[in-house]
């Protein structure tokens, strides 16, 4: 799978934390409430974890006593959740390959939550995952999986081109087999409701400004790095100057989707 640093992670993390759909999250959090088992500990279980956005949003909308299960490839990513959160939080941490289904540690969750996650992932390992889910009656929130739109203030004639390319790429096999990119929350959507799962899709996409100046020129550098092998290079390089030298007026919306799929009786 992609490995994303703690640098890149920390810096998108405002924009996720604006962009994510409160409402859905409070149902997500009230939806670790919901057991037949009341002695059982709350526990989610995290996919791609990373440093532990997923857990800092919930907490912040008050999912404070929660056992955290964060699973992740990156060892690295792991290590540095456990060094922020360790001692506020009881968590288990699980280095693994996601794409092992059989193997993710997913046994007593109440939750199975994810972010920036299933855009990176094969429809055969969203419908193996969510068969697994299904079988173990556990809800799913998925959050801010990029739906393919991508609009800028100011325009520029190659805008189009850009997205075209961007979104091409987006379904090259990112490691966990050919990645659905923006189509990876309607093939959610199908694969829950195909178990029984009652299935709830927001918007939650980033509104970027000039406040967001380093966000901004990563996501351009970051478009450039992507789409480079397949569009004409000048033309391209145009565009990313126009781009930088346009952050102090630029605004940009990445448009993403939330998820929350849980099973009839609870929907």
């Amino acid at each position: 799978m992609s490995g994303f640093s703690i640098t890149w992670l920390d810096l998108r993390e405002d924009a996720d934390q604006r962009a994510r759909d409160g409402a859905l999250a409070n149902k997500a959090i009230a939806a670790l409430a919901q057991t037949h088992a009341p002695q059982a500990p709350k526990l989610a279980v995290d996919l791609g974890a990373g440093t532990g956005s997923t857990l800092r949003a919930l907490q912040k909308l008050g999912a404070n006593d929660v056992v955290w299960r964060l699973v992740d490839h990156d060892g690295a990513l792991l290590d540095e959740a456990l060094r922020r959160h360790r001692k506020e939080f009881v968590i288990e941490d699980h280095q693994c390959d996601l794409q092992i289904i059989d193997e993710l540690p997913l046994a007593g969750a109440r939750l199975v939550t994810a972010s920036a996650l299933f855009d990176l992932c094969s429809k055969d390992f969203i419908h193996a995952l969510c068969t697994k889910i299904g079988a173990q009656n556990t809800g799913l929130y998925a959050a801010l999986n990029y739906d393919g739109s991508t609009t800028w203030h100011p325009a520029h004639p190659f805008d189009e081109q850009v997205l075209a390319a961007f979104n091409q790429d987006q379904q090259r096999d990112k490691g966990l087999g050919p990645a659905l990119g923006p189509n990876a929350t309607s093939a959610l959507k199908d694969a829950l409701e195909s178990v029984g799962y009652s299935v709830e899709v927001t918007s939650s996409p980033w509104k970027l400004d000039s406040n967001d100046k380093a966000l901004l020129q990563e996501l351009i550098e970051g478009i450039r790095n992507a789409v480079a092998d397949s569009l004409d290079h000048q033309a391209l390089e145009q565009w990313v100057q126009f781009r930088l030298n346009n952050l102090d007026d630029c605004r940009c919306v990445v448009g993403h989707t939330d998820l929350l799929a849980l099973p009839n009786a609870q929907g």
